[in-house]
């Protein structure tokens, strides 16, 4: 039986891909296997020596203590792309009301006195109107900062509205790179970007080298009249170089979906309360990934979408004997594997199939043995130096 604490409300479409009779679910388990959760802050104190990886409902994990998790060995899984087109949306709603006057538009006319007559009402709109006049998307130039799942859909999405698209992602991966459409012009320079782009959209994850990415250098070098939407991180913005930018020159605007407290009433800000991914069908979509991916390491050890581990999958030997797997988690130096295997030797038990693969001070080990390794030999292993965790699946 495998044992599952939940943190927040997860989507029961999630919930229900760990079948009943074999995993026990619920938020008040002791000794779990595993942690499922979505924003919950997650204290080390709260993680027990029987925790064997953490999922995320969603794409950051700065709720998660990470470093915490990679020296005890815990997995830690995300979503990525789970929640992409909530966001992609809700960018391109940021594009409009950065482009048009719609929201003064539209506190303009609720604000209208009640009782005025048709007349008077239409002979008032008709002479308030240009105030709230815009600009149209068609021809304008979005830079777009991060090309994964969420920065890809939204240039194809800017793409369909007419806009040049440059794009900047310095770790675009193959698969990255694949999916972006071929009409958007890479840009190694972010300088160059800033200059050239009427809108940029962030998407980067919030991380050492990312932290306040946008600058007073970055905004300096901005083209005057530039929009800035950030619906990615707050920290990856230095939100006193917005103000001076706001104030100063060259931002026009910025809209953001991480309200700042130095930010507010602002009419050349637009802040939204952190709903990028706040969509019924992303939050199944993220429930669904989270479960099916502490499903798949747990019962086979694979492991996708991890954010401190290496990506790894062993396709299980058909007819093999079953709890003859082992899942191994070791520091990454030299010479473990193999002590690793020659102990195995030792104890008269083969080797039928194995992986091996390493990620920074993390390597991760599928070895299908053909017979199922006593407690002695588990127990063994995990006295030896280095070696972090072990488990037979």
């Amino acid at each position: 039986m495998y044992r599952i604490r939940t943190y927040n409300q997860i989507a029961s479409v999630g919930l229900k891909r760990f079948p009943v009779g074999e995993y026990e679910v619920n938020a008040d388990l002791q000794q779990p296997d595993a942690i499922l959760l979505r924003s919950h802050k997650l204290q080390t104190e709260q993680i027990e020596d029987s925790v064997r990886a953490v999922a995320r409902a969603g794409a950051g994990t700065n709720n998660v203590p990470l470093q915490y998790c990679t020296e005890q060995g815990i997995v830690v899984f995300n979503t990525p792309g789970a929640n992409a087109n909530a966001v992609k949306e809700l960018v391109l709603c940021g594009l409009l009301l950065g482009s048009r006057g719609v929201l003064p538009g539209i506190h303009f006319a609720t604000g209208l006195q009640e009782g005025m007559d048709n007349v008077a009402l239409s002979a008032r709109l008709e002479q308030e109107k240009k105030r709230f006049r815009g600009s149209e998307l068609h021809g304008k130039t979005i830079g777009i900062i991060g090309l994964g799942a969420i920065g890809s859909l939204v240039a194809e999405a800017a793409i369909a509205l007419g806009m040049e698209v440059l794009g900047h992602d310095p770790k675009l991966s193959v698969d990255a790179a694949w999916r972006l459409p071929n009409q958007v012009r890479k840009i190694e320079n972010l300088s160059a970007l800033f200059a050239n782009s009427d809108y940029i959209s962030l998407h980067l994850p919030a991380l050492d080298a990312t932290r306040g990415i946008i600058n007073q250098a970055a905004v300096a070098a901005m083209k005057p009249g530039c929009c800035l939407l950030n619906f990615s991180r707050d920290e990856i913005v230095d939100v006193e170089a917005i103000r001076s930018g706001l104030d100063s020159g060259p931002l026009r605007m910025y809209i953001s979906d991480f309200p700042r407290n130095e930010l507010l009433g602002r009419s050349d800000v637009i802040l939204m309360p952190h709903i990028g991914a706040s969509t019924a069908e992303a939050e199944e979509n993220c429930a669904i990934m989270a479960a099916e991916q502490l499903k798949e390491f747990l019962e086979s050890g694979t492991i996708r979408n991890s954010v401190n581990f290496p990506h790894l999958q062993l396709d299980r030997i058909p007819d093999a004997p079953p709890h003859t797997r082992l899942a191994i988690t070791n520091r990454n130096v030299p010479g473990m594997l193999g002590e690793v295997t020659s102990l195995l030797a030792e104890h008269d038990l083969n080797v039928l199939d194995m992986i091996n693969k390493s990620r920074e001070d993390i390597a991760y080990s599928l070895i299908d043995l053909d017979t199922r390794p006593d407690d002695g030999v588990i127990r063994e292993i995990g006295t030896r130096d280095n070696i972090i965790k072990v488990k037979l699946l």
